[in-house]
C-alpha cells in the first residue's frame, strides 16, 4: 500500500511540474493575447459576437468561456455577445447523422457568423477537420478567426488569422494554457469596460 501511495504522490508532483513547465512559456504569448483582446474589443464595439468551438475537453472550455462572456467574469457588467457551437445536441446529432461530423461547425458558421464576428477554434493538435473547415468558412465570410492550439500548430496555424500555439505535446497542459488565456481575456474585457464607465 505504501508503494501505491508513493506512486500517487510522485504522479501528483510530476503533473504539477509539467504544469509549471507549460506555464513557464506563457509570457511568450503576450503579444498574441493582446491581438486577441483588440480583435474581440473591435468585434463587440461593432455589434458582433464571439463564437467558440472545440471537441471533447476543448468543447467544454468553449462553453465555459462563452458563459463567462454572457453572464460575467468578475465585474458587474452587461452580457458580452458570445456563443459556443458545441451546446445544441439537436444540431450536432442531426448534422452528424445527415451529413458528416467534419462539417458540424462549418454549417453553424455559415448560418450564424457575420463579418464583424470573431470565431475562435480550440484544438490542441491543430488537425481537427471540423475546426479547420469552420475557420475556413469564417474566413470566407470576412470574420476574424483565431486558433488556440498546441504542439506544432498543425494545419490550423495556416488557416486562422491569429494562431496562438502552445508549444507543448501534452493535451492537458495545452488546455490549461488555453483556459488561462481565455480567463485573462475575460479579465481584460472587464477592466476595459469598467475603466470606460
Amino acid at each position: 500500500m505504501s508503494d501505491v501511495k508513493s506512486s500517487l504522490k510522485s504522479s501528483f508532483l510530476d503533473s504539477l511540474q509539467r504544469h509549471r513547465d507549460a506555464f513557464a512559456t506563457v509570457e511568450a504569448y503576450h503579444e498574441q493575447a493582446m491581438q486577441l483582446l483588440e480583435a474581440v474589443q473591435n468585434c463587440l464595439k461593432q455589434g458582433g459576437k464571439v463564437v467558440w468551438m472545440g471537441n471533447g475537453g476543448s468543447a467544454a472550455d468553449s462553453q465555459h468561456l462563452a458563459a463567462e462572456f454572457m453572464v460575467r467574469y468578475k465585474a458587474e457588467r452587461g452580457p458580452l455577445a458570445s456563443i459556443a457551437l458545441t451546446t445544441d445536441t439537436s444540431i450536432l446529432t442531426a448534422h452528424a447523422n445527415d451529413y458528416h461530423f467534419d462539417s458540424v461547425f462549418e454549417r453553424q458558421v455559415l448560418g450564424l457568423v457575420r463579418p464583424q464576428d470573431v470565431v475562435i477554434g480550440l484544438t490542441t493538435s491543430g488537425k481537427s477537420p471540423n475546426i479547420n473547415l469552420a475557420l475556413k468558412a469564417a474566413n470566407d465570410l470576412g470574420a476574424f478567426t483565431v486558433a488556440l492550439t498546441g504542439r506544432d500548430g498543425g494545419l490550423v496555424k495556416d488557416i486562422a488569422k491569429l494562431a496562438i500555439i502552445v508549444k507543448n505535446d501534452e493535451t492537458a497542459r495545452i488546455q490549461e494554457v488555453h483556459m488561462f488565456i481565455g480567463h485573462w481575456l475575460c479579465e481584460a474585457l472587464d477592466l476595459a469596460i469598467v475603466g470606460n464607465n
